[in-house]
């Protein structure tokens, strides 16, 4: 039997509702800080919109993007390319073959902003309008083209889909590159940039946006009696992953180990999670086997925690299913309450959550939950940060997206 690589994560970069990289954007989690907020702009009132609100990015592109970068990308490669640039250079630029170098980079909508702007000028001014670079901006997999160019990539580009699991997918196919024996080093991770009216509206007309207008900061609120749908965010995470032979040939600094990759599908409905949780404690359940742990070895999850009525609950029955009595030890995070849902760059952002957790030891709060449901039968971590203890350590990081994916990730410590 070969033998199977260990994946470690050597670079961390992101562009958050937090934060413009992943130093502010953690301080920001751990000290209980929101990024939703009312959005200064007429949407709601012009087009008859429910919510007026979202969380946007901290720092904008053209803050730290020469223009004609900007101009030649959708805002969701922007966002890649930006956290790409902070994940690369904090793992020290490593000298890698281009052969032997791969990304792996997701967006659950694509270039969205690209297709309806390009819309709006073809029927206001003309074909003749429309940009020639249109359709390199909105295809979906530009973010990870324009990563790819970026680093020099060339063991393999890959773009896969599955809704709000696609940041965390991205990871996992990243791992299994390198364990593959494709690559040595992976640029991994998602990108999100649908802050738009037209999927502002579709969302709450499908009823599951927060419609707390008056109160942006207290709206996404996990596991709360009163929460009553997500809160839209964007931004991009990014990771670099490598074989721990390569990062320690060349001294590299390693946060984690990514050592469970977990993966399932509900087969049950377009939208919604099946009722019991099935194949959410499935992809778990892989992660830890893949992994080679049992439940005693968790001590912190990072939750998918929405904020929705009935798939919070949904997804901490299916923690407790498969951790047992373990759960009780079990520091459980939902840090889509300060950073809003990311989308396809969810799974991302929340796996540098993750594997920071474990890097300082310190789980993240999960802030506006003044009512606990009483049916959460887990230990959440309420509004502070928690510290996770000496030794050796383990987190599970879930994400679940509509089409009934479920994508789960073990991380530990080294």
């Amino acid at each position: 039997m070969s033998h199977r690589p260990d994946v470690v994560v050597t670079g961390l970069g992101a562009t958050t509702p937090l934060g413009g990289d992943v130093p502010t954007t953690w301080s920001a989690a751990l000290a209980g800080r929101s990024g939703a907020r009312t959005l200064e702009n007429d949407w709601a009132e012009k087009h008859g919109i429910a919510v007026n609100f979202a969380a946007s990015l901290a720092v904008r592109p053209e803050d730290v993007m020469p223009r004609p970068e900007i101009k030649r990308m959708d805002p969701s490669a922007q966002y890649a390319v930006i956290a790409t640039r902070e994940a690369w250079a904090d793992a020290g630029a490593p000298d890698v073959d281009p052969e032997r170098l791969g990304a792996v980079v997701s967006s659950g909508i694509g270039g969205i902003q690209t297709t309806l702007d390009a819309w709006d000028t073809l029927r206001e001014r003309g074909g003749r309008r429309v940009l020639p670079m249109t359709i390199p901006m909105l295809m979906p997999n530009s973010p990870v083209a324009y990563v790819e160019l970026e680093v020099g990539a060339q063991a393999g580009a890959h773009a896969l889909v599955s809704a709000c699991a696609s940041g965390a997918e991205a990871i996992g196919y990243g791992i299994e590159m390198i364990r593959s024996g494709r690559a040595d080093v992976v640029v991994a991770g998602g990108t999100e940039a649908s802050i738009h009216p037209l999927p502002i509206a579709a969302f709450a007309a499908s009823r599951t946006l927060s419609t707390r207008n008056d109160d942006p900061a207290g709206a996404s609120r996990p596991y709360d009696t009163t929460r009553d749908g997500f809160v839209l965010g964007e931004g991009a995470g990014i990771v670099v992953l490598e074989s721990a032979e390569h990062a320690r040939a060349r001294g590299a600094r390693v946060y984690a180990r990514l050592s469970g990759v977990g993966l399932s599908s509900d087969a049950y409905h377009l939208t919604s999670p099946e009722p019991a949780g099935r194949g959410q404690v499935a992809a778990m359940r892989r992660a830890l086997a893949d992994a080679g742990l049992t439940a005693a070895d968790i001590h912190h999850v990072n939750a998918h925690a929405t904020s929705t009525t009935v798939g919070d609950l949904i997804e901490a029955r299916a923690v407790r299913e498969l951790l047992g009595s373990a759960a009780d030890q079990v520091a459980l995070s939902a840090t889509k309450s300060m950073t809003g849902h990311l989308l396809g760059g969810a799974g991302a952002l929340e796996t540098i959550f993750t594997v920071l957790a474990l890097h300082e030891r310190t789980a993240p709060p999960t802030i506006n939950v003044s009512d606990p449901d009483p049916e959460l039968d887990l230990d959440l971590v309420r509004d502070a940060p928690r510290p996770l203890g000496d030794g050796p350590r383990a987190a599970l990081n879930n994400s679940f997206g509509f089409g009934g994916h479920n994508v789960a990730l073990v991380a530990q410590t080294v």
